[in-house]
């Protein structure tokens, strides 16, 4: 089942009745003034076993322990965006699977030699699907297809830093001086919000899958909780920046993180990706990759299910 991706942009009491998400709204005084008061009846009610992702995006929002426990329980990622509307915090729960102690041992004594391998098909995915998006803008990408068929083990050329340089110079041309910085100039900011939404997604299928969160294959940051989030989201990153470019390519000026951008951003979960020529909403597909690493891990497979980039015509 797809599982819903909830965005609250306004105040809001969410609170759990009856394994349900309840929303209300603050009744209005003066017609423009919030009160601390709530209407007694909720204008909306969400099954808690539909969601997937649910956004929290106004400083004055309430939601309840008791619901923070039920979607928790459930697996749902929790993002709470800061004054400036920007992803800033991520709750999942500490695990969700039944043999999460079995599955987190597989992970820490796996080999040296396997983690180098996964890292490379993670960097030759990445690198394919950047070159299938700007061979879809007019670009040559030729240089990406070499780069691509020279990651070895580990990829100790570094051929991911190579063909994101190119990549990055060239993926929006209408754009002088582009430069793909965290805090730099638009359309990053569309850029940031996008892989936030995509990190969550990995993190809590990577939950799901029964594995630790901060011990990645490549990723080692002592300040990053999120390495192995950061490591298998990197083939799929390819899928926002094709949202940002038809954004815009609809409206070229555009520079503020507006709520319809949001939006559109937020429907990342539900694009429809490939993955072993089976289509599949991309929350659903990520479930195939995460599972598919778990089984490396294991040693039942050493291949990492990842999408491969279609561009319609």
């Amino acid at each position: 089942m797809i599982k819903r991706t909830l965005y609250f942009g306004n105040p809001a009491y969410l609170h759990l009745e009856n394994s349900q998400l309840l929303v209300k709204l603050p009744e209005v005084e003066n017609n423009d003034t919030l009160t601390d008061r709530f209407k007694k009846e909720s204008v909306a009610s969400i099954p808690i076993e539909d969601i997937g992702v649910i956004v929290i995006d106004h400083q004055q929002i309430t939601i309840t322990s008791g619901l923070i426990a039920a979607l928790t329980d459930n697996n749902v990622a929790i993002v709470s965006c800061n004054a400036s509307h920007l992803p800033q915090g991520l709750m999942l729960p500490m695990y969700a699977h039944h043999t999460f102690t079995e599955k987190m041992r597989f992970q820490i004594d796996s080999s040296l030699p396997l983690i180098k391998n996964l890292w490379q098909q993670t960097v030759m995915a990445k690198i394919r699907n950047q070159r299938i998006l700007l061979a879809s803008t007019g670009i040559n990408a030729d240089k990406m297809k070499y780069w691509e068929n020279s990651v070895g083990s580990g990829d100790p050329d570094n051929y991911e830093g190579r063909a994101a340089a190119y990549y990055w110079e060239n993926l929006f041309q209408h754009i002088q001086n582009f430069t793909r910085r965290r805090f730099g100039d638009p359309p990053n900011n569309l850029l940031n919000y996008g892989y936030a939404i995509l990190r969550a997604v990995v993190a809590r299928s990577l939950v799901a899958s029964g594995m630790l969160l901060a011990l990645g294959i490549h990723h080692r940051n002592k300040y990053n909780p999120y390495c192995l989030a950061d490591d298998i989201m990197e083939p799929y990153r390819p899928y926002v920046d094709k949202i940002v470019i038809e954004i815009l390519k609809e409206n070229p000026d555009t520079e503020e993180l507006t709520k319809e951008i949001k939006i559109r951003l937020l429907q990342l979960p539900v694009i429809d990706i490939i993955i072993d020529e089976k289509s599949s909403p991309l929350m659903v597909g990520m479930q195939r990759t995460t599972a598919s690493l778990a089984s490396c891990f294991e040693g039942e497979t050493r291949k990492i299910l990842y999408p491969i980039m279609i561009i319609e015509k």
